[in-house]
């Protein structure tokens, strides 16, 4: 089969890690329709029923952020081999526990939480991965064929799910979803990915999680879509979560009545991933998700009437929103993050996405046990709702034109005093010459510098304006360490030199800024100093473009 030279089916590499995916995909949403049945069949009351898919989404709120973090510094094709083979292991665990009947409701939750941290782990480092498998330009059509081969995967897998359950039971159902990993873990072992060397040394987990943090919390665009995601997820979670409940006491079925549902649901699903890259070139981010949330809406309405013939299509429906939404609040996660945090900011998402999701399966299963399972559909509708008003409020910003590609514009300076990496505390001086008339546009620009430089990890920036000489101001701030220093001026992007470039055209005569590169000591440390005396610093001065 042929595929066109803009389709990342075109990659050999692509399509080997699809199909394997794919396959895993199966087991997965057959061990999730086991394990949900299972809880049923157990007489749990509805809300242990709906923490079964809370207990796969709790551990990527829980543990994303660390596994981002491992992504964006070690191998990831190492992390994704360890967290496939962990998953394997617990899987083929539950399946044998199954056999032997010890399985309760609790220690099914634990199974199904253990399975939750795989994924969790997995995550990150299989949504930053996408982008060392194909070009920037296929970024977009990628994540929507791994959304599609999700989705086609629960167009058929709950019903064939459902079928094995009814056949041969849940422990059949859970030995399959061990296997399913094997593919690809065997895909993944044989990849050997050419990535660029790297320049620097590994930044230590608990500094680069605060630096992905930092990185989104001064990130407007993205701390936009992690909020709309969160709001989604909380009321789209009601419908997977609660589906068994529908099969059992709306409509009255058994596990393939819930199986044909979940199917429906991933019908509808995999049809909004073939309708998404059309959607995108046609309309807005904004508009994209406005309809993915008005069809979760109504899809969850529709299917409160408990009509199976009504519930099928409602359901499909609510899928293709599903998917839209979600692969559209990942692509723009991705798109606005550069590689040197993208797994961390694809974490967050997630945490932000899946966190909805594990606070709606709990707050709507409580519904479900308190007042029935329709009125907690109705309510998830009316918080979905809120996600449309949310985005007729303030739109989600248009990011695919950003290039976050490295500068590779700055080179680490030589100085008359020795540095090493550990050397520090930094402090940074950058003196700009202003006119007067050029000051409401020059403190514009600032604004922006201000953000861009607390984003990449500088501390406690400040402008100062000479008293003595009101045409000269100063930017300063500082880091912990010289390599610090270097790590913040390597993270530069190319979207980044606009602002430098509308600064640069501010200043007085083309007069360059002049940056002074200060190293902090003590005093009491050097031979013959008193205590008391004041700290000193060892400077180095460069009149540059960059600093």
């Amino acid at each position: 089969m042929r595929f066109a030279a803009d389709s990342p089916f075109s990659l050999p590499l692509f399509r080997a890690v699809w199909i394997a995916s794919l396959s895993s995909n199966f087991g997965g949403l057959i061990q999730a329709v086991g394990a949900s049945w299972m809880m049923t069949s157990l007489g749990a009351s509805a809300q242990m029923i709906a923490l079964v898919q809370a207990s796969t989404t709790l551990p990527i709120m829980l543990l994303s952020l660390w596994a981002g973090a491992v992504a964006d510094n070690l191998d990831r094709r190492r992390i994704l081999l360890t967290a496939q083979s962990f998953m394997l292991i617990v899987s083929a665990l539950l399946a044998i526990g199954t056999w032997l009947g010890w399985i309760t409701p609790w220690l099914l939750l634990i199974f199904t939480f253990l399975i939750g941290c795989g994924t969790a782990i997995n995550g990150p480092a299989w949504q930053a991965s996408v982008g060392d498998m194909v070009p920037r330009p296929m970024l977009s059509s990628a994540v929507a064929y791994n959304s599609m081969g999700f989705n086609i995967a629960r167009s058929a897998g709950p019903a064939i799910g459902g079928a094995i359950i009814a056949a041969a039971g849940t422990a059949t159902a859970f030995l399959i979803n061990a296997l399913s990993y094997v593919g690809l873990i065997v895909v993944i072992a044989r990849w050997r990915p050419n990535l660029p060397p790297r320049k620097l040394p590994r930044e230590r987990l608990g500094l680069a999680m605060a630096a992905g943090l930092r990185y989104v919390r001064m990130s407007p665009s993205i701390r936009m879509v992690l909020g709309r995601a969160a709001l989604f997820g909380l009321a789209a979670s009601a419908i997977p979560a609660l589906m068994p409940i529908v099969a059992r006491d709306l409509i009255g079925g058994g596990p393939l009545v819930y199986g044909l549902l979940y199917g429906a649901f991933g019908v509808g699903a995999v049809g909004g991933a073939l309708a998404s890259r059309r959607l995108r070139m046609r309309m807005a981010t904004e508009g994209i998700v406005q309809i993915a949330a008005l069809a979760l809406a109504v899809g969850a309405a529709v299917t409160a009437a408990g009509i199976f013939l009504l519930a099928l299509p409602a359901l499909a429906l609510a899928g293709a929103g599903w998917v839209l939404a979600l692969s559209t609040f990942n692509v723009s996660v991705q798109l606005a993050s550069p590689r040197w945090v993208v797994a961390r900011a694809v974490a967050l998402y997630q945490m932000a996405a899946f966190g909805g999701m594990a606070a709606g399966s709990w707050l709507f299963g409580s519904v479900a046990g308190t007042h029935g399972v329709a009125i907690a559909l109705l309510s998830a509708a009316g918080v979905q709702l809120l996600s449309i008003l949310a985005g007729a409020i303030r739109r989600l910003p248009e990011i695919s034109q950003l290039n976050l590609d490295p500068a590779n514009t700055w080179r680490e300076p030589d100085t008359a005093v020795p540095v090493e990496p550990r050397t520090g505390p930094v402090v940074i001086t950058v003196e700009h010459r202003i006119a007067e008339a050029d000051i409401p546009a020059f403190l514009s620009v600032m604004s922006e510098r201000r953000r861009i430089r607390r984003r990449d990890g500088a501390r406690d920036w400040t402008l100062m304006r000479d008293l003595a000489d009101p045409q000269l101001w100063m930017e300063r701030f500082h880091f912990p360490t010289w390599l610090e220093y270097v790590r913040h001026n390597e993270r530069r992007t190319r979207a980044d030199i606009a602002n430098s470039d509308a600064l640069h055209d501010l200043w007085l005569d083309a007069q360059p800024s002049v940056i002074h590169r200060w190293i902090e000591r003590q005093t009491g440390s050097m031979p013959g100093a008193g205590a008391d005396d004041a700290r000193a610093f060892d400077a180095v001065t460069d009149p540059s473009r960059s600093s």
